[in-house]
């Protein structure tokens, strides 16, 4: 092979860490107005993995978002990194996806490129689901290979290597196939000088729902049967503490005045 067509699909999260109590709006949606916005952590991992494929094997890397004008700055970033092509996806039919409908328009929009891998990270840190991946892989109807630690190919065949918790697993796809990546893949390489001159005013190719093809009804609202009926900020503080001596009479003492409070027993 003259090297692989490889797609990445990023996304432009809030950041988690800056949650207020004006994260979401009345309707159940993330407002997104009110967190700073950031590159997804594991899906520069993918990203990571699909430009080293390309660095170690040849072909080109196309990296694919879907949601506002804004999240053109991930996509900028992408191609500062070493990325060839950069795709929008924004439509206002869209809006309000869950996980089932953003896979759908993913994939439909994935289609386009006929890719021979197709990288994702492991999960957003706005949802945690780690569902969108999988699903992309379902509808393409591909090969899915998840947790990716490492990978190295073999003319038609992925040699890909995964955390299973307890360890690790080494298996092979055959392309086309999709890999959810985690952090252990590696981190993102520094942006090029040169390319953050090129590309810093790029404007990255903008596709509707009509462009990729995708149904009306199984986009957004419509599409989408999960509802979030709340988010709360959950603060954890510490408090008082009384030690305990780490002997059998220690924890004796402690058991019988959990039981003395009713704390158990």
């Amino acid at each position: 092979m003259k090297g692989y067509n490889c797609v990445v699909c990023i996304k432009q999260v809030p950041d988690t860490q800056k949650v207020t109590g004006q994260a979401m709006k009345a309707d159940g949606t993330i407002n997104r107005a009110a967190l700073p916005a950031i590159f997804n952590p594991e899906d520069k991992n993918a990203l990571e993995a699909a430009l080293a494929v390309k660095e170690t094997y040849g072909g080109t890397v196309t990296v694919i978002t879907m949601g506002l004008p804004a999240a053109k700055a991930i996509l900028r970033e992408a191609l500062m990194c070493g990325a060839d092509h950069a795709v929008l996806v924004t439509d206002r039919k869209a809006a309000g996806s869950d996980t089932l409908a953003t896979s759908y328009i993913l994939s439909q929009a994935v289609k386009k490129f006929n890719p021979d891998l197709v990288f994702c990270g492991r999960q957003a840190i706005d949802g945690d689901t780690a569902q969108v991946g999988p699903q992309i892989g379902e509808k393409l109807d591909c090969a899915v290979v998840t947790y990716l630690e490492k990978l190295e190919m073999d003319g038609d065949y992925a040699i890909a290597t995964r955390d299973i918790g307890t360890g690790v697993e080494t298996c092979k796809a055959k392309l086309p196939a999709l890999f959810t990546v985690t952090e252990k893949f590696g981190e993102l390489r520094p942006k090029n000088v040169r390319r953050v001159m090129k590309y810093k005013a790029a404007e990255p190719e903008t596709l509707s729902c009509d462009d990729i093809g995708a149904e009306a009804d199984r986009c957004g609202f419509a599409g989408s049967p999960t509802n979030v009926s709340k988010i709360i900020s959950v603060v954890l503080a510490g408090g008082d503490y009384k030690e305990v001596a780490p002997t059998d009479e220690g924890v004796s003492a402690l058991v019988t005045e959990l039981i003395n409070d009713h704390t158990i027993g």
